[in-house]
């Protein structure tokens, strides 16, 4: 298993253009991934030491296989450049497992990415996030339920992550577009490319919005395999996952497994016993997943997972309210505005959502999602339908 404090974090900024062109090299050599870093931590070797002079001589202590050897020894170069050229392009990023941008909770699964691929604003990755996947064929209510939960759920201060493929992904990331604008797509080739094509659009907005993801590289193919190792990084990256509909054979029950593998919460929406896209979500329950009904039960979950991320972020997202350069960041900080505003419409008194709209003149809905949020961060209570301020 890969041991994330054998490695120290440093700034993204203070990685030089030599050492993430060493990191490539790692990245794109066949055979070399996380078990192989834990190896290299258990003897004291840095990875870029593999390519320093002294590079024969460190083959021969840690007897790496020949085929990783010959790898390091004769990298792909032209696989590296195309990588290095897309980097080139505006907001474009590759970020090595090293890297303060380096998400923290996909860092710590047995066998995290070595690099990351992403396009977008990287700065998400450091928010709670929740996964939310499903069938790729749902029905008409399991389209309306997985936007509207992605809707209610990113205003209340989630990124709704997911893999960008048709079903119940699709609407995750378009619920979250009509809701906060902040979602993250994992995708399952190089971001070169789109798969399904259809989704072109899609991840174009989500691209301009939020982010785009992926550990292949610039060029890599939708191969089947590539999408079971792709939903580890889903639920990786994420407090929680939510299971909207899914079949008994879904690979989404694949993503909750590894949601559970990693310690990490699972959600599941019931349905009709009718239904053959809702076995799965049954299945989960009984396996001890948690039984959700409304996003306030999947917030009300979370709530001492969410409040110790935002812990050092409660500055970031309630300062400058009035800063808004069309960023995703800044529509983080637009949240907190209204928070803010909310806030100031609140007495030490207990007092109903009513009159919260009137004074506010903000949404029933929107009210409903800052409410729960701003419970969870300890600045409100709750009792009877009333809210005042602590």
């Amino acid at each position: 298993m890969f041991n994330q404090s054998a490695l120290p974090i440093v700034s993204h900024q203070d990685i030089t253009p030599d050492q993430l062109r060493k990191w490539l090299v790692l990245h794109h050599a066949d055979g070399f991934g996380p078990a192989k870093l834990a190896l290299l931590a258990e003897h004291n070797v840095h990875p870029l030491e593999l390519l320093d002079s002294n590079q024969k001589i460190l083959f021969a202590q840690i007897k790496l296989p020949d085929n990783i050897q010959h790898a390091l020894a004769a990298p792909d170069w032209p696989s590296i450049e195309k990588d290095l050229s897309w980097a080139e392009q505006s907001n474009r990023h590759i970020i090595p497992v090293v890297s303060s941008w380096y998400p923290e909770l996909l860092r710590e699964i047995p066998d995290p990415p070595i690099l990351l691929y992403a396009q977008g604003d990287p700065e998400l990755l450091q928010y709670p996030q929740l996964a939310m996947v499903g069938s790729r064929n749902p029905s008409h209510y399991g389209q309306e339920t997985a936007f509207e939960f992605a809707r209610h759920l990113s205003l209340a201060g989630l990124i709704i992550t997911s893999g960008m493929a048709t079903g119940i992904d699709a609407h995750s990331h378009q619920g979250a577009l009509a809701g906060s604008g902040l979602t993250i797509a994992v995708a399952g080739t190089g971001l070169d490319s789109v798969y399904p094509a259809k989704n072109k659009a899609l991840a174009e907005q989500i691209a301009a919005q939020g982010l785009l993801l992926s550990e292949y590289a610039i060029g890599a193919k939708p191969l089947a395999h590539n999408f079971p190792r792709r939903n580890r990084i889903i639920s990786g990256l994420s407090v929680g996952t939510l299971v909207v509909e899914a079949a008994m054979q879904s690979g989404s029950l694949i993503t909750a497994r590894q949601a559970m593998e990693q310690g990490r919460e699972v959600f599941a929406i019931p349905g009709s016993i009718h239904n053959p896209l809702a076995r799965g979500c049954h299945h989960l329950i009984r396996q001890g997943a948690k039984l959700v009904e409304t996003g306030d039960d999947v917030l009300q979950e979370l709530a001492p997972l969410i409040a110790k991320m935002r812990r050092g972020q409660r500055s970031t997202t309630l300062a400058n309210p009035h800063q808004d350069n069309g960023s995703p960041s800044s529509r983080i900080r637009k949240t907190g505005a209204q928070q803010n505003k909310l806030l100031e419409s609140m007495d030490f008194e207990p007092v109903s959502i009513d009159i919260l709209v009137q004074r506010s003149r903000l949404t029933p809905e929107t009210i409903s999602s800052m409410l729960v949020e701003l419970e969870l961060n300890g600045l409100i209570r709750s009792s009877g339908g009333l809210y005042s301020r602590l």
